[in-house]
């Protein structure tokens, strides 16, 4: 008989638990689809780039486990919310509570599984389409990639089925310590209004002193480091909710005290709803703020990251080619390109030392730029090396006993070749970098062989002969190393592909971790707003029987509740605009392109917006026979 009353409960709350399905489902498939990019040992091992990236994901799918225990843990206690009296009238008609606990935990266990069902489905799904994008932009083989992963399936199943069982839990003992009054009246609670005082006065600039303190550290990561993160983002998030419950009744209640906006229409009705209402909410919006703050700004992030690879790239060299004993191919490669400027150095390397020819450098003086990653403008220019060598010889790189006996490299030469000549680090393992007139040069008996730099009009027009270029750089590399010593190069080309792997990674895990956050986000503050629905359903009734069109109360319900959706997120989208300033650090435009992320928030945020107020006119304003 239990199973029949379960059965059909859950067939009338279909449209509450189809929410709640699409909330999982997006979070179970994109937990799956982290693991598997995350944990394919024999790819990640096989692709240097892959294995840059994989914390990122691992990253990933712990922020979003974080997440989804929240999420799953409160909307179970809204569906819980909304059966209430249902159960309370089973035990007065003699149910068990102990069946009907039962009965509860069975359906939130087969909840969990059928969201586990589809949600892995789908994750196989996306784990196979997003893996070969993410391949085919990085340019990267496929072989040894399994979309199907059964270690990622083993730890998502894991993760979420001891999340479900303990919600099944903790749902049957908060029922089994209700009483059946306490069920019945659930409905028949009063919403309070707060009185206005000092204290409120105390808390509003106390939530808006802790933001702009946080606003503060966050803006200056580098100075505070870590420390400055961690506190910065505590206490943002204290404040806001200070903020929301100090302020927002107070907002709402300047709305019904303006005689002109009140007298218009429904709107008495409307602000009176809202007023009762919001208290009830504060923590909610508070909450949903935050959860806007992380969904965007992960998406921003991301795509931040993704579109200052070819400025990170570039920051600190001006030359988009160095080639070190180039052949013909290279020179052939050349050919192909718009080449601004190419200059070519001679020099001599023996067991102590890369010996440069003092002669080739002030013929053709090499660019240099004018940027850091700690001080960069667009305007800065690059400059051309001016600065004299009037001594005979000059060093760097050495070890320090030999640096009285030379003069040391001037710093303009020396961040010229350190940057620009040098296209890997392990050819300064061992060797100092000397500088020498023709006369010096001619004497040492070192190897003879040229450095070809060169400024070409696109650099990502390029892309495959850089490619080429930098492939026969690694082979020439690699014949002058050990044979199990690992030789990275340092050319333009290499950084950019380096920066692009992690950071398209990156974009890739902000774009899907938003979706999730803005998704379960957006439910939460469904459920909770639906959960009052049954209460306000008797307000509208009444209305209803004295005349009042029913245009104007659907209208009313969508002035009510894109009250309650805007407010959180202005404050969201203001933490993220602050936030993103903290990425300064390590980005060059932190803000690039951050429209994008904005108008998918917004577009996501409208259509939860439009199905709450689908189901909640639904509730209130059922439809006349």
């Amino acid at each position: 008989m239990l199973l029949k009353l379960s059965l059909s409960s859950m067939r009338k709350m279909m449209k509450d638990y189809l929410v709640l399905l699409v909330g999982l489902v997006i979070s179970i498939s994109i937990f799956y689809m982290f693991q598997t990019l995350g944990m394919n040992d024999d790819y990640v091992k096989a692709n240097s780039m892959i294995r840059s990236i994989g914390i990122v994901f691992n990253v990933g799918a712990f922020l979003l486990a974080f997440i989804t225990i929240f999420y799953i843990f409160y909307a179970n206690s809204f569906l819980l919310s909304l059966r209430r009296k249902e159960l309370g009238m089973y035990m007065v008609l003699g149910a068990k509570k102990a069946r009907i606990s039962q009965m509860l935990f069975g359906e939130t266990l087969l909840m969990g599984v059928v969201s586990l069902v589809i949600g892995s489905l789908v994750g196989i799904v996306l784990s196979s389409g997003i893996g070969q994008l993410l391949m085919g932009v990085l340019d990267i083989s496929a072989d040894g990639y399994y979309p199907f992963y059964l270690p990622a399936l083993w730890m998502t199943w894991g993760f979420f089925l001891v999340l479900f069982l303990m919600t099944a839990t903790i749902n049957a003992i908060r029922l089994a310590r209700a009483t059946e009054l306490d069920l019945i009246s659930a409905e028949q609670q009063n919403d309070n209004i707060k009185a206005k005082g000092i204290g409120t006065m105390v808390v509003a600039i106390l939530g808006i002193l802790l933001i702009a303190f946080g606003y503060y550290l966050l803006t200056h990561l580098e100075l505070y480091v870590a420390l400055g993160f961690i506190v910065g983002a505590i206490v943002t998030t204290i404040g806001t909710y200070l903020v929301f419950i100090s302020l927002l009744p107070v907002f709402v209640q300047m709305l019904k005290n303006n005689k002109k906006l009140n007298d218009r229409q429904l709107n008495a009705f409307t602000l009176a709803q809202l007023r009762f209402r919001i208290n009830n909410l504060t923590k909610i919006l508070g909450t949903v703020a935050m959860l806007i703050a992380l969904g965007v700004g992960a998406m921003a992030g991301g795509l931040a990251f993704q579109q200052n690879v070819e400025l990170v790239a570039s920051i600190g060299r001006i030359y988009d080619i160095t080639l070190h004993d180039p052949v013909a191919e290279d020179y052939q490669a050349l050919a192909r390109m718009q080449v601004l400027e190419q200059n070519t150095y001679r020099y001599k390397k023996d067991e102590q030392a890369y010996y440069f020819t003092k002669d080739d450098l002030l013929a053709h003086p090499p660019l240099i730029s004018t940027n850091t990653m700690e001080q960069y403008s667009p305007d800065n220019e690059p400059k051309r090396v001016t600065q004299p060598l009037p001594e005979k010889a000059y060093i760097m790189n050495n070890d320090p006993d030999e640096e009285q006996k030379l003069a040391r490299v001037p710093k303009e030469w020396g961040q010229a070749i350190l940057r620009e000549f040098i296209s890997s680090y392990e050819m300064l393992a061992d060797r100092a970098v000397q500088i020498v007139d023709q006369e010096t040069y001619a004497k040492i008996e070192g190897s003879e062989h040229k450095v070809l730099v060169a400024q070409v009009d696109d650099f990502l027009k390029y892309k495959d002969d850089l490619k080429a270029m930098d492939e026969r750089q690694m082979k020439l590399l690699k014949s002058g190393q050990q044979d199990d010593q690992e030789v990275y190069l340092n050319s333009k080309y290499s950084t950019y592909q380096q920066v692009y792997a992690f950071t398209s990674g990156t974009l890739f895990m902000g774009f899907f971790l938003g979706i999730a956050f803005l998704a379960m986000m957006a439910s939460c503050l469904m459920f909770k707003i639906l959960s009052g629905a049954t209460r306000d359903k008797g307000r509208y009734s009444m209305l209803r029987k004295i005349g009042v069109r029913k245009e104007l109360l659907v209208g009313s319900i969508y002035k009510e509740l894109f009250v309650v959706f805007v407010f959180p997120a202005l404050m969201g989208l203001l933490h993220v605009l602050v936030g993103m300033k903290m990425f300064s650090v390590i980005l060059l435009n932190p803000y690039v392109n951050i429209w994008a992320p904005i108008a998918i928030f917004v577009a996501v945020y409208a259509i939860y917006y439009l199905i709450t107020v689908r189901l909640y006119r639904g509730i209130v304003l059922p439809k006349e026979v």
